[in-house]
């Protein structure tokens, strides 16, 4: 798509790592369901580096390409600013990631996303799930993730297939936090980082 082609174009032209601003919640872009990634398409090292320096700098654990306005499916993680001992050496590129399944118990973790700023909310998810994908190097993987890994995993996976952490919520926190969420629509809502708003 067109913006696609804009985002693909200055990532072709620059020379530096950049900072993205990050796109808030009501932008279509969070609900579309991402493209495939062709070897050779885009500069992927370079793109991959500006997304961790993005969500670095908005102190983020994790980003999806969604999230600066590129529909790919494409996303990083990065838990070595927490001091939780397996999170801090946790840090990965996924490119056309396949969930291939989910198993273990259900657990509720308080999650947010940089894309909808000062909300939370609970979300039930499997502790276990086995993933196929591609790293920077385009060498295919299989793994298996659990606990908080598994948990990082699944909210950035849900942000290529157009789905947010807030679908998951309640009705009753849905209804709580619709007046917010409107808000963070119209770009009016208070963050330290560079976000584009409508």
């Amino acid at each position: 798509c067109i913006r696609d082609s804009y985002y693909i174009t200055i990532i072709f032209k620059k020379k530096r790592s950049m900072i993205y601003p990050i796109v808030l919640y009501g932008d279509t872009v969070l609900r579309e369901k991402c493209t495939e990634i062709k070897m050779g398409d885009l500069d992927i090292k370079s793109l991959v580096n500006d997304m961790f320096e993005t969500m670095t700098d908005a102190d983020g654990i994790g980003l999806a390409a969604p999230q600066i306005g590129i529909s790919k499916k494409l996303f990083v993680v990065d838990g070595s600013s927490l001091e939780d001992e397996e999170m801090s050496s946790f840090k990965k590129v996924f490119i056309n990631p396949v969930l291939n399944n989910e198993d273990g118990d259900l657990w509720e973790f308080e999650e947010g996303c940089l894309s909808i700023p000062n909300i939370r909310g609970g979300v039930k998810r499997k502790s276990s799930i086995e993933i196929t994908f591609f790293d920077e190097n385009w060498n295919k993987k299989k793994e298996v993730f659990k606990g908080m890994q598994a948990r990082v995993i699944q909210h950035e996976y849900d942000h290529i297939q157009g789905k947010l952490f807030v679908d998951y919520l309640s009705p009753l926190k849905k209804k709580l936090i619709k007046n917010k969420l409107s808000e963070i629509s119209k770009g009016n809502c208070e963050v330290r980082y560079k976000v584009k708003r409508s």
